[in-house]
């Protein structure tokens, strides 16, 4: 993202993370064929893995990440201050960075896993490659990726999110391109869904899975 963009995001995050917190509290939200691609991730990882959720605002997919596999070792890194804030009060035992996924404060090769959920909305396609690249550094070999987002093309701004007096620029993503990203960075792709939206939604959902 640009500086512009990032500012952008981070101050809108700021001021909507006690309201983010209070409307998606766990993962009610997730239609049941969301949280199979999580667990179909989490099926991939060795025994006692280190996964970091990348973009993890409020800590509610740490949290399900531990439901699923006690033994994990996670990790998460926000761009807002406020929105780890609230995750602290959902995951004391994981280690939270503030940062932004584009220069991830990791060594190569860190990570088992990378869960991206819904974090690259707000980064342009033009800029998936770099922050693909990002991620397939802190991967292991033989590490897997996995990224939700809002399916098709375009940018979009979301007014008064969560209620609050604010605005967020949002992309959408073409998964035949987030897969050619994904191969440009070096990581080769597994697994793909595309599902159509629910009535509270406006837009396809695009699901893939890809490792190192």
């Amino acid at each position: 993202m640009d500086d512009r963009l990032t500012a952008q995001t981070r101050a809108g995050y700021d001021a909507a993370a006690s309201a983010y917190a209070g409307s998606l509290p766990d993962t009610s939200f997730e239609a049941g064929i969301d949280l199979a691609m999580i667990d179909h991730f989490v099926a991939q990882l060795p025994d006692a893995s280190t996964v970091l959720d990348a973009g993890c605002g409020t800590g509610r997919m740490l949290t399900y990440l531990r439901i699923k596999d006690a033994s994990l070792t996670l990790a998460g890194t926000d761009l807002s201050a406020n929105m780890l804030a609230e995750a602290t009060k959902l995951e004391h035992d994981a280690d939270l960075v503030q940062a932004d996924f584009a220069a991830l404060p990791y060594a190569d090769g860190t990570f088992d896993g990378v869960l991206a959920w819904y974090s690259i909305i707000h980064t342009p396609p033009h800029a998936l490659r770099t922050i693909f690249a990002e991620f397939r550094r802190v991967l292991r070999p033989g590490g897997v990726l996995l990224l939700g987002y809002q399916e098709g093309r375009g940018e979009r701004t979301i007014k008064n999110p969560y209620g609050q007096p604010i605005e967020l620029t949002a992309f959408l993503h073409d998964s035949p391109f987030v897969v050619e990203a994904l191969a440009a960075a070096g990581l080769s792709t597994d697994t793909t869904l595309t599902r159509t939206p629910r009535r509270t939604e406006k837009h396809r959902q695009g699901f893939v899975l890809a490792r190192k």
